[in-house]
């Protein structure tokens, strides 16, 4: 498979899916502030457009500016006869401009090793870096939730396992028709379980967790409640259909300052109380909290996300006096 791993995961906040087929959305993409943009040759494509759809991708890649932003492309998946040429396509056109490759509908290790394999040779045979290009693997049914573990360990190029809410509930037959919203009659947490399985696996794997898209586009109260439940339970961002998401989705998945600042204290406190002029202790006060070294893991999350999304510290920490 791959020679290399890939390059750190890339931070995820706000996901902008963007149809491949239309060039006009291709064109203004590029000027809006989402931290990831994945131009769609599956669901955004209707059939008789997918193979007219590659080349407009192709060109978008290499002629547009897309910034520091994470560029992907969602291939269609493994049940189709169009995924190896949207594959080779890509990747043989624009692969030197491309970031991950997005595999929906994922259901088994399998469909995952193949896709490595296939861009691989591809990579091979054009001259680019084998295993530069990462893999975005998309759970959208029962068989790919049960198999989530063996996904996320199925390659070195996975970056991401991004859930598809609204095949995965057609999927489990949920009697529903809005996509992101509790479906009625249930009183907790309909997605819980199959949220915190993708997380579990992701987590356990060094993958980062990304929630699908919220369909109601002129609902920001909706968009908010329905990511902020993703953001408490662990997730790095969403993925957005409108550009009054992006905004959004760059706040609520981005801690507090007043989070991030508490964050950078504990560090530093923690740092300066097992150091020897801090005495080497092992738990220490900041504040009225006892911090040890449970604290600096977590105080490492918080701390990392907010760097991430360009927060500044507003505090500054001073050892106390012996």
């Amino acid at each position: 498979m791959t020679d290399a791993a890939p390059p750190a995961p890339r931070p995820r906040r706000s996901c902008l899916a963007v149809p491949g087929s239309n060039p006009r959305f291709l064109e203004k993409a590029q000027g809006l502030p989402a931290d990831m943009v994945f131009l769609d040759l599956e669901d955004a494509c209707a059939p008789a457009a997918k193979e007219g759809a590659r080349d407009l991708v192709v060109r978008a890649l290499n002629e547009g500016d897309w910034g520091a932003r994470t560029r992907v492309v969602r291939v269609n998946d493994w049940t189709t006869h169009w995924t190896y040429r949207d594959v080779i396509t890509v990747v043989e056109g624009a692969g030197d401009r491309l970031d991950c490759l997005l595999l929906p509908k994922t259901q088994n290790a399998e469909q995952v090793v193949a896709l490595d394999l296939l861009l691989t040779q591809v990579e091979r045979a054009v001259g680019l870096p084998v295993g530069r290009i990462g893999i975005e693997a998309q759970l959208e049914n029962a068989r790919g939730l049960l198999a989530v573990e063996a996904i996320a360990a199925a390659s070195p190029r996975l970056e991401t396992l991004v859930l598809g809410p609204a095949d995965m509930m057609a999927s489990l037959a949920m009697r529903t028709l809005v996509v992101g919203e509790q479906p009625p009659g249930y009183p907790a947490d309909a997605y819980h379980h199959i949220m915190m399985r993708i997380l579990l696996a992701a987590r356990a794997h060094g993958l980062q967790a990304i929630d699908g898209p919220y369909l109601q586009i002129r609902d920001p109260d909706g968009f908010r409640e329905a990511a902020g439940r993703s953001a408490a339970l662990g997730y790095d961002g969403k993925w957005v259909l409108h550009p009054d998401q992006i905004a959004l989705a760059n706040e609520i998945y981005a801690p507090s300052q007043s989070d991030y600042d508490h964050a950078e204290l504990i560090l530093d406190a923690y740092a300066h109380a097992t150091s020897v002029a801090g005495g080497a202790r092992g738990a220490v006060m900041l504040g009225e909290e006892m911090i040890d070294e449970a604290s600096r893991k977590m105080a490492l999350v918080v701390a990392g996300a907010g760097r991430a999304a360009g927060l500044r510290r507003t505090s500054v920490f001073t050892p106390p006096e012996a």
